[in-house]
């Protein structure tokens, strides 16, 4: 009995096998021909699966998420694709796909020989080319024809009809059933399979079609989207033949109806509905991002840019993009929603989108890394400009994160703080004292520097008044002196200066300024004065290294990713190391508290650039103000030991166009109400003082943690 049944087996295959061939064969083919393809497909090894039948590659729909989880930023996809489970689609969707594409596949074993019988006689009859596909087959020669590790040449042979190709699909299925159950290849076929208007899968179709989960889907619903796969690019009810579209709904609920599957006057009720679509698109990719919400675009770009730069995601920045597209990532970014909002706001008080100037901002989270908002006065997008205008009020330039052709925009004395920092890492005490005059001829070389200082760097301050005389690094910061701070470059090394920045997350953009870093840093005593294009979320993050007590953390658009398969990527992790001696950072701190009007540990601040935000704000606050050569670009950064906000007044087309000295205060003013709104409802925290040591006496190299 044994045998017979294993007989009886074997002859169905070999059956299926020769009549799936004859029945797509061309008729002029010889008959040798074809039963010699079937012979050779049967000889071959049929139960060896292709890892990708078990586990199909297929491609799935990242989304980006703000950080409360839930709200939608964007998508990224090749294919509009999600996986759902079967659990998760509506009963008669099921039944539907079934009744359409396969109404034995509950009973065949994963090809049907009464369909392959059928299909063989109607095209000898009547010259057609009727197919025999199972639902089991489609599902082969669907997973086959998108598996990502086949090269092209291998997923168009899956889809091409020839003989030798329907008989691997055979063996495939054959030997599918024999390792999944039906359950699991319906569940992949309803998600591999594609239902036409850019929808792959069921879970995006039942979204494009009628914005709805697929477990909603009504009886109507279902057999309208069963009846596309059939001819997706034409029946698509969107973009395509609407009356095809009802036609072939009609032809499902005919099959429900000659299954038992559905009683004939449901199906009737269904039949006599109208087609009603409730069509929603999915956003792809950053100009997508929500109407009304334009802003968040530039955030949205800083992220693939950060993505482009993981390894984990591919050895190539190509790879990386299709990971990300292909992916079915799940990835929260830390976004805040409120303080985007309130950073947008802010800087669109300064300068409307349509002005010619910017004041792009960045808002990052010490010890962490996290960047919480990137705002600009500008809309992401790639709408046309009026005649003229570049980057305004539209632009996918990367204004507050730099890349691309956007450097960056001189920060002035902000940089100072790396002197400060220099210094203190020398050994030398925030107590450090120096008769500051008006002006200092340093021995700085300076390429056409005037003759009245022998072609060397001699700056002057930027309003004598006030700034001459004995300094401290503690006042010296706070009214921002260049003479002494052009003193403490001499006697530090300009190269350690340039070196402290760049441990600290600044990078050099401009090519002049990359070649200077490395070739020149040595006789670079002007880079202390902010000479060096920027951007306001390097600066934020150097900033905010200082306020976690040296702990530098790479800024990062995320707070986790998470694959398809529901697992952890290590990328969304803080990057963080520490890059200074606690205490040195702290001694920075403290000087940092001079420029905004809050009073150093040890009662050192005499007057600051910025003095009333320290009142404003009502909690303790450190910071630095900066203005480039006649006020081509004003910067103001502030920071708590919870939040780094740094913002930079800019023309981006025009480095030439000064912005002038009046918008600083107006900066102030946006940093002041971000840490304000952001940190309403946080606990007031203090700096922690630095040592004796740090404050007041020189000793050696300060180093360690």
């Amino acid at each position: 009995m044994i045998r017979v049944r294993r007989l009886d087996k074997l002859m169905t295959i070999v059956i299926a096998g020769v009549l799936a061939g004859l029945a797509l064969a061309v008729a002029a083919l010889p008959a040798a021909l074809v039963f010699g393809f079937g012979v050779r497909g049967l000889t071959e090894p049929w139960t060896e699966l292709p890892e990708s039948l078990r586990t199909p590659p297929t491609a799935q729909r990242s989304n980006l998420y703000a950080d409360d989880g839930t709200t939608l930023i964007t998508s990224f996809y090749t294919e509009d694709r999600v996986d759902v489970p079967l659990s998760e689609v509506a009963p008669v969707m099921r039944q539907a796909i079934v009744a359409a594409e396969d109404v034995r596949f509950h009973q065949h074993r994963g090809v049907d020989a009464r369909g392959v019988v059928r299909a063989f006689t109607a095209n000898q009859r009547d010259g057609t080319r009727q197919g025999a596909s199972t639902l089991t087959m489609q599902y082969v020669r669907n997973v086959l024809a998108s598996d990502p590790a086949l090269t092209e040449e291998e997923r168009a042979k899956a889809t091409e009809i020839t003989v030798a190709r329907k008989l691997k699909e055979m063996r495939y299925a054959l030997a599918l059933e024999q390792e999944l159950s039906k359950e699991q290849i319906l569940a992949g076929y309803l998600n591999i399979a594609y239902f036409g208007a850019g929808a792959y899968g069921v879970g995006a179709a039942s979204k494009r079609y009628f914005s709805k989960p697929p477990a909603k889907l009504t009886l109507a619903e279902a057999a309208l989207l069963a009846g596309l796969v059939r001819s997706p690019n034409t029946d698509d009810p969107i973009n395509g033949d609407a009356d095809a579209a009802l036609v072939r709904r009609a032809y499902v609920l005919d099959r429900l109806v000659e299954t038992g599957q559905v009683a004939p006057d449901v199906a009737a009720a269904a039949q006599a509905e109208p087609l009603t679509l409730k069509p929603s698109t999915t956003p792809n990719d950053c100009a997508a991002v929500p109407k009304g919400h334009e802003d968040w675009g530039f955030f949205c770009d800083w992220f693939t840019r950060w993505w482009s730069e993981q390894p984990a995601f591919g050895a190539t920045v190509d790879e990386r993009q299709r990971t990300l597209r292909r992916g079915g990532f799940r990835i929260v970014a830390s976004l805040d929603l409120a303080a985007q909002r309130t950073a947008t706001e802010q800087v669109r008080k300064v300068y409307d989108v349509d002005d010619r100037r910017a004041a792009p901002t960045a808002v990052v989270q010490p010890g962490t890394g996290r960047v919480l908002a990137l705002a600009v006065n500008r809309n992401y997008g790639v709408a046309e400009n009026p005649p003229g205008w570049k980057n305004r009020p539209n632009t996918v330039n990367q204004l507050v994160a730099g890349g691309g052709a956007i450097t960056g925009y001189q920060a002035g004395s902000t940089f100072k703080l790396f002197a400060v920092l220099a210094a203190l890492e020398a050994g030398l005490p925030l107590d450090t004292g120096f008769d500051s005059p008006s002006r200092i001829v340093t021995r700085f070389p300076v390429a056409g520097g005037s003759a009245e200082c022998d072609g060397r760097w001699c700056p002057v301050n930027a309003d004598p008044v006030g700034m001459d005389g004995h300094r401290t690094m503690w006042d010296a910061f706070g009214r921002s002196v260049n003479t002494y701070f052009a003193w403490l470059t001499e006697r530090v090394g300009a190269d350690r200066v340039v070196e402290m920045a760049e441990r600290l997350g600044i990078r050099f953009r401009a090519e002049s300024d990359a070649r200077m870093a490395r070739y020149g840093a040595r006789e670079w005593g002007p880079f202390t004065l902010g000479v060096t294009a920027t951007t306001p979320l390097d600066l934020a993050g150097a900033y905010a290294a200082v306020a976690a007590e040296g702990r530098w953390c790479a800024p990062t658009p995320v707070l986790s990713i998470t694959d398809g398969s529901g697992r952890t990527a290590t990328a969304g992790r803080p990057d963080c190391r520490q890059v200074l001696d606690v205490d040195v950072a702290r001694g920075a701190a403290d000087a940092a508290r001079c420029p905004v009007g809050d009073q150093s540990m040890y009662r050192r601040c005499a007057g600051g650039t910025a003095a009333d935000l320290r009142s404003r704000l009502g909690r303790p606050v450190a910071g630095k103000t900066g203005s480039s050569d006649g006020n081509g670009t004003e910067t103001v950064v502030a920071f708590t030991p919870q939040l780094a906000v740094a913002s930079i007044a800019a023309n981006p087309d025009d480095p030439r166009d000064a912005v002038g000295k009046a918008v600083q205060a107006r900066l102030v003013d946006v940093v002041g109400r971000i840490l304000y709104d952001t940190l309403r409802d946080e606990p007031v925290r203090d700096f922690v003082p630095p040592g004796e040591s740090v404050a007041f006496r020189v000793t050696g190299a300060r180093t360690g943690d």
